[in-house]
């Protein structure tokens, strides 16, 4: 306690020097705390070359019909199965058609009649043993006689159910004997050509055009690298992502790629 009150003395009578408490460090102005710079964009990856590496892409069919009939009716034979390959026009399924066949039989025997007492009262009306009003009559009814065999046919022709396009079978959803009104029958899609579905973003709209070629490269287990061709770019931007549409035609000979892969495209001579 002494040795306490002789430092505080000699402090007052100035023998010792007043000890100074260090100060707070003040606070950095702002405009000496360094500012953040903003992130930069991302970049598109490139080639040497300068054409983008890549984005993602789906190959999907060119088209997908839900075949259906034109009739209502019970299907009596259904010829192809899910995984066929058919052509435009080929037949699928048919109809009970037992009353339409018996139509076109008797309309074709008329018609046939028709076209016989024609050609007889033709050389009757040369040796003008008929009048030219008979011989009108006679080419008018057999005329309509083909007539009415042509719409026979029509009708029976539509108890068939045909393939509107070159494709394949993906789902056949009725079987014979089961009744079809307005509901597909079968699933058809068309893989040559197969489109590409690609999403880029907005800060690419202008630099994608109808006609550029672009190289597409499906995933494994298919692999490979194919040339399509841009053939349609969405006039539209979609605000929401920020990114639009562009579809390619890519020429599938012989159904070699299979539609439903993933890929990536990067386009030739894109800025």
């Amino acid at each position: 306690m002494r040795t306490s009150l002789n430092y505080l003395l000699a402090i007052g009578i100035g023998l010792l020097p007043v000890p100074m408490l260090a100060a707070p460090p003040l606070p950095a102005s702002p405009a000496a705390v360094p500012a953040k710079r903003p992130l930069p964009a991302p970049r598109v990856p490139r080639t040497p070359g300068g054409a983008d590496i890549g984005w993602s892409c789906l190959l999907e069919p060119s088209s997908r019909v839900e075949v259906a009939t034109e009739v209502q009716g019970v299907l009596d034979a259904v010829l192809v199965e899910r995984g066929a390959l058919v052509k435009r026009g080929a037949v699928l399924a048919r109809m009970r058609s037992g009353l339409e066949e018996a139509s076109v039989t008797l309309a074709r025997a008329k018609a046939d009649f028709g076209t016989r007492k024609s050609t007889r009262n033709e050389e009757l009306f040369a040796e003008e043993m008929i009048s030219t009003h008979e011989k009108d009559e006679l080419q008018t009814e057999a005329m309509i006689a083909k007539l009415e065999l042509r719409e026979s046919e029509e009708r029976l022709r539509m108890r068939q159910i045909l393939s509107p396009v070159d494709g394949i079978v993906v789902e056949r959803h009725k079987s014979a004997g089961e009744y079809v009104g307005n509901e597909p029958v079968f699933t058809v899609v068309r893989v040559d050509p197969l489109h590409v579905e690609v999403v880029a973003p907005a800060s690419r709209y202008g630099t994608i055009r109808k006609g550029m070629v672009a190289d597409v490269r499906p995933e494994q287990p298919v692999g490979g690298s194919f040339k399509a061709r841009v053939s349609i770019v969405d006039p539209v931007i979609d605000a929401a992502s920020g990114t639009f549409g562009v579809r390619l035609t890519l020429p599938n000979p012989g159904n070699a790629l299979p539609a439903g892969l993933k890929c990536q495209v990067s386009f030739e001579g894109a800025p």
